[in-house]
């Protein structure tokens, strides 16, 4: 293709993807700005972070014969999956009610439970291991 051709199909592509880019319904344009946060502050957003309380899965952890999150905060009837990533078996078990108890979670399995419909605060241990504590709070 001669040079001459190559430069005008060239003028032509580039007015053509200016005149794409140009305001053909009349409206306004008005860009969106921001002004930069100060050093190790946040900028507001109105969009609240996710809390357990609203994300999509409820989980609590079993790994090192520890509970994750020790301390964990739900809405009433929420349903909690634990997943046990020991090789030992576990247990999710409500403290002095019958709240709620996994039963037995073998190693590398999971299970789930509902939280009480009564707000309170709910200690559970594993009742294979005495030793493992964490708290559900239902708010």
């Amino acid at each position: 293709m001669p040079r001459a051709a190559l430069a005008t199909t060239g003028v032509l592509c580039l007015t053509l993807l200016v005149a794409g880019c140009g305001d053909n319904g009349g409206g306004t344009y008005s860009p969106v700005t921001s002004a930069p946060s100060a050093p190790g502050t946040q900028s507001a957003s109105t969009t609240p972070p996710p809390s357990p309380t609203t994300s999509a899965e409820v989980r609590i952890t079993i790994r090192g014969f520890a509970f994750q999150p020790a301390d964990l905060k739900v809405r009433p009837g929420t349903t909690v999956t634990v997943v046990n990533e020991d090789s030992a078996s576990h247990t999710v078990t409500a403290t002095g009610s019958d709240a709620f108890d996994t039963g037995e979670i073998a190693g590398g399995r999971s299970a789930t439970f509902t939280a009480p419909d009564k707000p309170g605060t709910y200690p559970f241990f594993c009742s294979i291991h005495p030793n493992m504590k964490a708290t559900l709070t239902v708010a």
